[in-house]
């Protein structure tokens, strides 16, 4: 993009694709925001049962059911929101409970062997490239994951 702000013609055109919906913070709602982000990405051109919509399919599925669980407030809905860019998919969850914090990239602790959970954030960590923990105005906080688009999509 020149100065002006406006594109020239050797410049190619950046297409950014943005989904973003509020659900219930419940089983049912953590199920629909799953279904619905693979929809949305298949209607971006990312098919289902591809590795890039399977993992997204579980990083969803897993940080619904955490915001759900965990984040859940009485009355607040949570909300899911799909970037699709040049290069990577960004989802992010946000809920509206501020003082109940997951552990920082990096320093999620496997749980015990029997334990029946405790799980999620050790799968958020294995599949994602990147992932992060932000404070969400004006009260909560959002769970940023990062996916790294194959060369073949990143152009």
């Amino acid at each position: 993009m020149n100065l002006s702000g406006t594109r020239t013609d050797s410049e190619p055109a950046l297409t950014v694709r943005v989904f973003t919906q509020c659900f219930s913070a419940t089983a049912r709602g953590a199920r629909l925001a799953r279904r619905l982000a693979l929809h949305q990405l298949h209607t971006w051109g990312i098919p289902y049962g591809t590795e890039l919509s399977d993992k997204a399919a579980l990083l969803v599925a897993e940080l619904a059911s955490n915001a759900v669980t965990h984040g859940r407030v009485p009355g607040r809905d949570f909300e899911l929101r799909l970037t699709l860019t040049p290069g990577y998919l960004c989802i992010e969850v946000s809920d509206t409970r501020a003082e109940r914090r997951p552990p920082a990239p990096g320093s999620v602790l496997p749980p015990p062997p029997l334990a029946e959970s405790g799980r999620g954030l050790v799968l958020v960590e294995a599949l994602a490239d990147r992932w992060s923990v932000l404070e969400r105005t004006p009260v909560g906080k959002t769970v940023r994951v990062e996916l790294e688009l194959p060369v073949s999509r990143a152009g």
